[in-house]
């Protein structure tokens, strides 16, 4: 177990707190990408407001693991913990048991303001009554979690509020810290949950929603001359593609959350994409399709067996 301190966090019952709280919960966080009713998936692939009662499973190598009821239900969701246990989850990856969480969620710099409203959200939804059954780790998952894994604190002192605006510095913020961008579109270590390739350099392997047979390759963010994926998308195309949604069936992408983001938070990603040093690597551009979307041009992937979403 692990002492991380508890952050005097507090859930508000401010509308504007809820309200912002479900934006990024529902926009640029996707949880319910994993902590959506596993019985409503097709509503919440059409962008629709599920229960975020849990129980989707991760196949990985070190065993399989099963995402938690995070509705306020007292007996099997969040009910029976504190604001500042849950603050803890959030920003050090602790458990309000002690235990060091899995590193699938990006949220340890999130700033004060955001965290209350997150969990303010969380607090005003219905309560869902759903056990979901414990994590089953593989031998080598067990010897992971008790010599391998350890929390995740913040990188620096966590900002006390934040302004949304288009700018790179708040596109940072978002794709690093909100959107958990980095973590899909950079190769990642699944025994440590540790980055094992460039930042936003592409290439990292994910699961088709639909068809485990079918996968996925994230492509090159970064403004690299021959691999990166948007380099020649203007500000608008880049805009326009991402509130287009998921063209791709089983895009492992969270288009549903995704599209219904402001005009000024995605102007603000591109902004910080463009700031990144190119680095080469992911899927080959040229294999890009082309469409027209809201007069914009959208451009987007298909690789077959290996495909770019």
């Amino acid at each position: 177990t692990f002492d991380a301190p508890k952050p005097d966090i507090h859930a508000s019952t401010d509308p504007a707190v809820i309200a912002r709280g479900g934006y990024l919960v529902n926009g640029a966080a996707h949880c319910a990408d994993c902590h959506g009713a596993m019985d409503q998936e097709d509503k919440m692939l059409r962008g629709e407001i599920v229960p975020l009662s849990g129980g989707r499973e991760f196949h990985l190598p070190v065993g399989t693991f099963r995402v938690p009821n995070i509705t306020p239900d007292p007996a099997t969701g969040i009910g029976r913990y504190t604001d500042e246990e849950l603050a803890r989850a959030l920003r050090y990856g602790v458990h309000p048991s002690g235990r060091a969480m899995l590193p699938f969620m990006p949220f340890n710099d999130l700033a004060d303001d955001d965290l209350a409203a997150i969990i303010s959200y969380l607090r005003a939804q219905p309560p869902v009554t759903h056990v979901v059954p414990a994590h089953e780790p593989s031998a080598a998952g067990k010897l992971v979690k008790a010599w391998v894994l350890q929390p995740r604190g913040p990188e620096e002192t966590p900002k006390k509020a934040i302004k949304p605006e288009p700018t790179a510095a708040y596109g940072d913020y978002l794709a690093n810290h909100v959107g958990n961008c980095v973590n899909c579109h950079t190769k990642v270590n699944l025994r440590t949950g540790e980055l094992d390739g460039p930042k936003f350099g592409g290439g990292a392997i994910h699961e088709s929603t639909k068809d485990p047979k079918k996968k996925f390759v994230s492509p090159n963010l970064t403004p690299d001359p021959s691999s990166g994926w948007i380099t020649d998308w203007s500000e608008d195309m880049f805009v326009a593609r991402m509130h287009s949604g998921r063209v791709h069936d089983g895009s492992p992408m969270p288009w549903q959350a995704f599209k219904n983001m402001s005009d000024d938070d995605l102007r603000a990603i591109y902004r910080y994409l463009r700031t990144l040093p190119p680095m080469s690597g992911g899927p080959d551009p040229a294999k890009r399709e082309r469409g027209t979307s809201a007069d914009n041009i959208i451009l987007f992937a298909q690789r077959g067996a290996d495909t770019a979403g």
